[in-house]
């Protein structure tokens, strides 16, 4: 299969994730505080599911980011970006650009649970949708790409379907509803129970980082547009 037709199953797969509402179980909750008017706080919550593609479980993250989806969703595409917010990794590369909307990245992470699991790295399609009722899908797989193999500096880890749910908030359409599905076989050699454990708190930080990473970018496009330098964001 092409990677394009890769990407366009994978969105439809994290879509029936996102309609999928029975078997999750909750693991981790934490508390976002925002000042609007007034101070309120809102959830990030984590739930995760036996994986019915590997031995594992598939994660789910939800909470709530103060932009708009379309700021919001041009913001987790943009690969420049990535890099920039997301501290559980050490280097993001775009490795072919196949159209607007899909590209082939290869990532590498920093290691886990106090070095205890060694840094892994991935190739995968990443491809960005958007769907009536103005809510967007970015999403991820791992694919294989030529003249790319495994190499002996890091474990080569694998994505199952993953990616980003990108929705108004009903109560404030100014605000945005994040859910994210993680589903990541790390391979190589490590204890099951020890990812069980430190996974959670992980995800927990990966929407932390992307909350505060969408901050600093609005807060650099606010001064840029000062100065008559406008950052241009992804039309849809």
């Amino acid at each position: 299969m092409e990677f394009k037709a890769i990407a366009q199953q994978t969105a439809e797969e994290i879509l029936a994730y996102s309609q999928d509402i029975s078997g999750w179980k909750v693991v981790k909750s934490s508390l976002i505080y925002f000042w609007i008017l007034f101070p309120f706080e809102k959830k990030i919550t984590v739930s995760k599911k036996t994986s019915k593609l590997f031995r594992g479980n598939l994660y789910r993250i939800e909470g709530i980011i103060p932009v708009s989806t379309a700021k919001l969703s041009s913001f987790l595409y943009q690969p420049e970006n990535r890099i920039k917010w997301d501290k559980l990794l050490k280097a993001y590369n775009v490795l072919h650009k196949i159209d607007s909307d899909t590209f082939i990245c290869h990532t590498i992470t920093n290691s886990f649970a106090m070095g205890s699991i060694s840094p892994r790295d991935f190739i995968d399609v990443i491809y960005f949708k958007h769907y009536e009722g103005n809510f967007d899908i970015i999403c991820a797989r791992s694919v294989d790409f030529p003249g790319y193999p495994p190499t002996s500096h890091y474990v080569r880890g694998y994505n199952y379907p993953s990616g980003y749910v990108c929705s108004p908030l009903k109560e404030n359409p100014a605000y945005s509803n994040l859910v994210v599905f993680v589903q990541i076989d790390m391979r190589g050699k490590w204890l099951t129970s020890l990812i069980e454990k430190v996974m959670p708190s992980n995800l927990v930080n990966f929407f932390l980082n992307a909350k505060d990473g969408i901050k600093e970018y609005e807060t650099l496009s606010v001064r840029r547009r000062h100065s008559g330098h406008p950052l241009v964001h992804k039309k849809k």
